[in-house]
């Protein structure tokens, strides 16, 4: 059996972090992006089962043995988007080319004014989607993360960005808590952002196909949908190297409809149209793919509880 993801420690340590961020700053971009081979080597050395997890994935999706240089490139770009984070909480998009598709969709759907659910994966920079509010300031945008798995990077991006606590909706404070923020923030108007591809210890997870072979998923992101009653959006922030992103914005549901009497059956298909987006992504972008963990067995703490029962407990309904 495999360890949970919400297991591992976070990496580097607090005085690291912080040195190589004040060490970017002062010294620029093209100083930090330097200092991203050797951290990429470390990492690559010291954590294995992250670079095991990077193995396997890149051999699933490429569908052949993989190299050591293709499993550091996987890691390398996981180092790029979370030192580019430092930037764009730092600096804005000025650095940076951003080009965005379906922003006519996403106009047209924020029109509205029933606020937005934004759904994305651990794919690329969640982080770019913050162009948005510099674009359209009008907007406000709330992003649900759990602050507790990563205090450091936590802490320093709210340094850089003394608002951003503000704009979190923070994962871990538990399902009440969580809805009724969201339901707040889109009753204003607002766009909602989660990704909905991991599932937390001891959340209801259901296995639906995903690059070749069933994988959970949890269904908390769509009964929240569900409540909330408002259009759904795929988003993925992709980077493409050097200062490049793509934003990709994706009409999906309005609304996300569940009915009690079909509970089951409707989880199980909106999981599977939304994995296939997903499935879809990762073959544009395979090292965009920063789940560093064997995702097909992320449930290995967690009962698979396939029952609308266990699907009523998770939302108290």
């Amino acid at each position: 059996m495999s360890e949970h993801w919400q297991s591992r420690p976070e990496g580097g340590g607090h005085f690291a972090i912080w040195l190589f961020c004040a060490i970017a700053l002062r010294g620029g971009r093209r100083l930090g992006r330097a200092l991203l081979y050797p951290i990429t080597l470390y990492f690559y050395l010291r954590r294995q089962p992250e670079r095991d997890a990077s193995r396997h994935f890149l051999e699933r999706v490429l569908g052949k043995p993989v190299s050591v240089w293709q499993v550091m490139k996987h890691l390398h770009a996981f180092a790029a988007v979370t030192f580019d984070r430092i930037f764009l909480l730092a600096h804005g998009e000025k650095n940076f080319d951003i080009a965005v598709e379906g922003l006519d969709a996403l106009e047209s759907t924020l029109a509205q004014g029933k606020g937005l659910l934004l759904v994305g994966s651990h794919q690329g920079s969640f982080e770019a989607l913050r162009v948005l509010s510099s674009r359209r300031p009008d907007i406000p945008l709330r992003v649900v993360l759990d602050k507790q798995k990563t205090p450091s990077m936590t802490e320093l991006f709210e340094t850089l960005a003394p608002d951003i606590g503000a704009h979190v909706i923070d994962a871990s404070l538990g399902g009440a808590s969580i809805t009724l923020a969201m339901a707040e923030a889109c009753e204003k108007g607002a766009m909602v952002a989660l990704l909905a591809d991991r599932g937390r210890e001891h959340e209801v997870l259901r296995r639906t196909p995903f690059l070749g072979e069933p994988a959970p998923f949890p269904v908390g992101p769509w009964l929240l949908a569900h409540s909330l009653r408002v259009p759904v959006m795929l988003c993925f922030g992709l980077y493409e190297g050097g200062n490049r992103y793509r934003l990709v914005f994706e009409p999906f549901a309005d609304p996300v409809e569940i009915p009690r009497h079909d509970r089951t059956r409707a989880l199980d298909a909106w999981i599977a149209r939304y994995a296939s987006r997903v499935e879809h992504y990762v073959h544009v972008a395979p090292y965009n793919w920063f789940n560093f963990y064997d995702f097909w067995q992320q449930d290995v703490a967690t009962a698979v509880r396939p029952d609308a029962v266990a699907v009523r407990e998770r939302v108290g309904a």
